[in-house]
């Protein structure tokens, strides 16, 4: 039975699940599609990120330009333009990961959602509801953790979801929760990269 957390909270993983090596992290959310004359589509993403918290350079983020990592340890599903108005059931997007592929450096891994073209079509996250993420043991079927975000935001178009991380040789999911303005290019900046803004 999966963990439901809050926003804060923190589980490990590999207690929770001795020997879990292959993860399927999903994301997902519902969209008011009537508000601005404009369809939303949000894109799930992944920053890897080493020691520092910053990534080394733009193939340690995986996202519907780049959707595998180049150690092979982390797979994005691709871009999912049309889901999220509630007619859908299921994850909207989904990252898988490889914990045995993974490169020694990396010690944290954050899952993001970001609104494409949000300035020019006049979103935010106010409008988006039920957005969750969940990690599930892709070797059993079974989901370990959720987490819902609420409704927390308002006029932000990028979000921090959650973040799995390595303390101690053990890897653990915190649900972070946090809203940014800036949609993607604020995002890559926090974590290092370079990128135009909106």
């Amino acid at each position: 039975m999966a963990i439901n957390l809050k926003k804060g909270g923190r589980i490990n993983l590999t207690k929770e699940k001795p020997g879990l090596s292959s993860l399927l992290v999903g994301l997902g959310w519902d969209t008011n599609q009537f508000d601005t004359g404009f369809d939303f589509d949000l894109d799930a993403s992944a920053f890897v990120c080493g020691s520092n918290g910053k990534c080394r350079n733009e193939s340690d983020f995986v996202f519907y330009g780049n959707l595998e990592h180049e150690s092979g340890a982390i797979t994005h599903s691709g871009d999912n333009k049309v889901g999220g108005d509630g007619s859908d059931e299921g994850d909207e997007e989904e990252i898988q990961i490889d914990l045995s592929k993974m490169p020694p450096y990396v010690e944290k891994i954050a899952f993001t959602v970001t609104i494409y073209d949000a300035v020019r079509r006049r979103q935010n996250f106010g409008q988006v509801s039920n957005a969750y993420i969940r990690v599930v043991d892709r070797a059993s079927g079974e989901e370990l953790v959720r987490y819902d975000l609420g409704e927390d935001f308002s006029i932000e178009t990028a979000v921090v979801a959650a973040e799995i991380y390595k303390s101690g040789g053990e890897w653990r999911f915190n649900a972070i929760g946090s809203g940014f303005q800036g949609g993607l290019a604020a995002l890559c900046r926090r974590y290092g990269l370079e990128a135009d803004s909106e």
